[in-house]
């Protein structure tokens, strides 16, 4: 077994209540790595298609890397997947903080659950044992209460505890993971296959010290990566102002998701901006394990949108989810909504989108208040947003409508209101338009978890002659270009930016700690799973590793029905924005389909269904996956 990895992973059978480890090969680690490959590695070996997603038949996933727990910056998050209960597809999400290396620390590099216990339990795993204890005190619970009487019940204030919320536990369709009670595994609704399962929380304690193939180069590469960063412009901006500092930017190049995707300026952005947070109510700023960056806000309100610092700050993605999508410019009420989402486990950018639909649905005649429990949801009501996100997470009336997601929710509506609902495959859009971003056309129609906004560097990155494009050549990117271009030379670059990302979800990499937006370079990273394994590594073997991700998924789904017709777009993002959007920030459905056969082709797919050939499958040593059941 090569070094850097225990050799470990969990296996858990909720309905039998039956606990025991296996061994993989070390070719599996050195295929897969961790995160995202190996999590598709189990599902597409165990899980069989067509299952219901909130049944004791999904598998649920969590998965460390290879890196994790290695002393290095930017290398903390972990991977939770399963069949997703929101799209019927591949569900993931990644976190950082401190779970997944903890997990590591502990023995163990996954866990693999099947089944649903016949009570309500936790899964309490310390140095290399594991056991199943009572959760039914738990029920109800927010996560800051779990987490306090987990960590007391179990008399350790350093247990990282991973949890579905009260959301999960009614299976509210976008409810996430959350750990440390801020860092969230937050799209595709993880946190309600957990709480499907009666699988409340995964706390995990370790002392153990992990074993690499050579810890002096490791420790080398993490001193340097720490005396890049400050070196680096991106890296220090998110220091300073963490994700909000996007808000202006995008505001200011007309892209700011606003009123539901219908204007990209929102007139009270400045209220919302990161210099707004920084200046009225940021009480600190936490970082993940071993990261310097110290990205993530801490605030803190008083008065009637009270907020907790426990529950860490609003990112750049709840800002404008919660905030320009619904037209509220009221920081503080956007903080407490950010709040009552991590304590009750909600996806901030599903719950935001579901609500901007709402809101648009009442303005456009087809909802009332008497549809929506006498709410008034009006863009720019943030008393109503806020009444809106406990109805959700409560199931309780109009809310139980939107807990299933925006898709289903206006299929319930009718009368017209799937224009309105802002979807891929099922999962709301994220916060950034690809109308000024065309990269992100082909994020979000070909992502395999539905719309999504980490699939790939965003085009704004490799505009000109900068440090991020310099930094994102070793792996083919070389030549700047527009971020409205959409040819064949944006597919090209779109295909080696998604392996870039692919291949981070699978080695727990941070993109903001990470090239091309930061310090950790792509030949250090080759450089340090050297170190860490002791294998003869490069960062060609990453990048296949990245497509290897990709594929994987595109496998996946395929099993599970969905086809090229779901490599689609919502209606609204072919029409022009509010306010004389410029002509080259439109979008046609003609560059969108040309685009879409080009990307096909470039992954040897083919150019009509998406199907990847049996050539590329047997390159990337993908032949024994079965399509069919």
């Amino acid at each position: 077994m090569p070094k850097g990895y225990n050799g470990r992973i969990l296996r858990v059978d909720l309905t039998e209540g039956r606990i025991w480890e296996e061994t993989p090969d070390e070719r599996v680690y050195r295929l897969y790595m961790g995160g995202s490959a190996l999590s598709l590695y189990y599902l597409l070996k165990e899980l069989k298609p067509g299952v219901d997603p909130l049944g004791p038949e999904n598998v649920l996933v969590f998965m460390s890397s290879v890196l994790s727990g290695a002393p290095i910056p930017g290398v903390p998050r972990y991977t939770v997947a399963a069949r997703s209960p929101l799209t019927g597809a591949f569900g993931e999400a990644e976190a950082g903080g401190f779970w997944g290396p903890e997990l590591k620390h502990a023995g163990f590099d996954g866990i693999v659950i099947k089944g649903r216990a016949p009570r309500p339990v936790y899964l309490w795993i310390k140095d290399g044992k594991a056991e199943l204890r009572d959760a039914s005190g738990l029920t109800g619970k927010d996560t800051g209460e779990v987490q306090r009487i987990i960590r007391e019940e179990l008399g350790d204030e350093r247990i990282r505890v991973a949890q579905c919320g009260p959301a999960g536990e009614r299976l509210v369709r976008y409810a996430c993971v959350l750990n440390e009670l801020k860092h969230a595994n937050g799209r595709t609704g993880m946190g309600a296959v957990m709480g499907s399962k009666n699988l409340r929380a995964v706390a995990v304690r370790g002392t153990g010290k992990l074993e690499f193939a050579d810890p002096e180069r490791l420790k080398a590469i993490g001193k340097e990566v720490a005396d890049l960063i400050p070196q680096s412009p991106m890296a220090r901006n998110f220091k300073q102002y963490g994700t909000p500092v996007f808000v202006m930017p995008l505001n200011d190049s007309g892209i700011l998701p606003t009123r539901n995707f219908q204007a990209g300026i929102f007139e009270g952005a400045q209220k919302i901006s990161a210099e707004a947070m920084n200046q009225t109510i940021l009480h600190s700023t936490k970082g993940c394990y071993g990261c310097p960056i110290h990205c993530k806000r801490v605030v803190k309100v008083e008065g009637k949108y009270a907020t907790d610092p426990e529950f860490g700050g609003p990112e750049y993605e709840t800002l404008a989810s919660l905030g320009s999508l619904c037209g509220v410019d009221n920081l503080e009420a956007i903080a407490h909504g950010n709040e009552l989402c991590n304590r009750y486990g909600l996806d901030t950018i599903s719950t935001g989108v579901c609500i901007a639909f709402a809101m648009e649905c009442t303005e456009q005649g087809i909802l009332s208040p008497r549809d929506t429990d006498g709410i008034e949801l009006r863009f720019g009501n943030a008393d109503g947003m806020i009444q809106m996100i406990h109805k959700i997470a409560k199931r309780e009336g109009f809310g139980d409508i939107l807990a299933d997601g925006v898709k289903e929710a206006a299929r319930r509506i009718g009368k017209g209101a799937e224009r309105y609902a802002l979807e891929i495959k099922g999962q709301e859009l994220p916060m950034h338009d690809p109308r000024g971003k065309k990269g992100l056309v082909l994020s979000y129609a070909t992502s395999p978890t539905g719309a999504d906004h980490i699939e790939a560097p965003h085009d704004t990155s490799f505009m000109s002659e900068t440090p991020m494009l310099y930094a994102a050549n070793p792996a083919g990117i070389l030549e700047p270009m527009p971020a409205v271009e959409i040819g064949p030379r944006k597919i090209r670059l779109f295909v080696h930016a998604q392996q870039i990302w692919n291949f981070f979800n699978s080695l727990g990499i941070c993109n903001f700690a990470a090239a091309p937006y930061s310090a950790f370079t792509l030949p250090l990273i080759a450089d340090a799973l050297k170190a860490s394994t002791g294998w003869n590594t490069s960062l060609y073997e990453l990048m296949e590793l990245g497509e290897r991700t990709v594929t994987m998924a595109r496998l996946f789904n395929l099993r599970e029905g969905l086809s090229a017709k779901d490599d689609r777009l919502p209606q609204r993002l072919f029409e022009p924005l509010e306010a004389g959007t410029p002509r080259e920030k439109r979008l046609t459905e003609e560059e969108f389909r040309e685009a879409l056969r080009l990307y096909y082709g470039a992954m040897g797919w083919d150019p009509e269904t998406g199907v990847p050939t049996r050539g590329r499958l047997a390159f990337l040593g993908l032949d024994w996956v079965e399509l069919s059941a």
